[in-house]
């Protein structure tokens, strides 16, 4: 039950940037509400998969595939409807990929995604609860708000004429925000991954040595 929660947050997802590209602007105005509908389910099909006693490793990398594969997503769809520039894209994928990929190899080694981290900084900003809910509500913060604005400009073009200069701005201070945060995030992640593996080189190197 808990994973069809899952995938039916990607589905939904999917349904979001059809109507993003092909809906006329009256019914876009859902697209913000059903945003955080399915970003509230994201909090459902754990607590299911917890009460129910479904959870497994299975489920756990399904959640996070879903969680970025929707993530990169609407950054890409956002990206090339032109509500945000590409760069920001970039970033968020090439990040998302470096990072994934290191702790790929963590898993492998039998480490968790957050238990990885050994500095004390790396662990507040990458595993520590309140960056992983401000990051978590940052993002849903700017997604609803830039689907939001999508509609405007034909839906009420006098305000828009009027407010949005002001609405368009609030709207890339918030994609800056998430830009700088998810940077701030990935970095720890790189740069303890790159000392240990430092570390490790040396070790063999003594090793030979020896």
């Amino acid at each position: 039950m808990a994973n069809l929660i899952t995938l039916g947050r990607l589905l939904l997802a999917l349904v979001l940037v059809v109507m993003a590209y092909e809906a006329v602007p009256v019914w876009q105005t859902i697209n913000a509400p059903l945003l955080l509908f399915v970003i509230a389910l994201d909090g459902l099909d754990g607590y299911v998969a917890r009460r129910r006693g479904e959870t497994s490793p299975f489920g756990a990398i399904l959640d996070i595939a879903v969680d970025r594969a929707i993530e990169y997503i609407l950054w890409i769809v956002f990206a090339h409807l032109g509500l945000v520039p590409v760069w920001v894209a970039l970033v968020f994928v090439v990040r998302g990929t470096v990072v994934d990929a290191i702790r790929y190899g963590g898993v492998l080694r039998g480490e968790t995604p957050f238990g990885m981290m050994r500095s004390r900084l790396g662990r507040q900003l990458v595993a520590g609860r309140f960056m992983r809910a401000f990051y978590g509500t940052l993002k849903a913060v700017t997604f609803a708000w830039i689907l939001f604005l999508q509609p405007m400009p034909e839906l009420a073009p006098q305000t828009w004429a009027a407010w949005g200069g002001l609405a368009g701005g609030l709207s890339h201070g918030l994609v800056l925000a998430c830009v700088v945060v998810c940077l701030l995030r990935g970095l720890p992640v790189v740069a303890e991954f790159a000392a240990s593996q430092t570390a490790s080189g040396t070790r063999r190197q003594a090793q030979t040595r020896r």
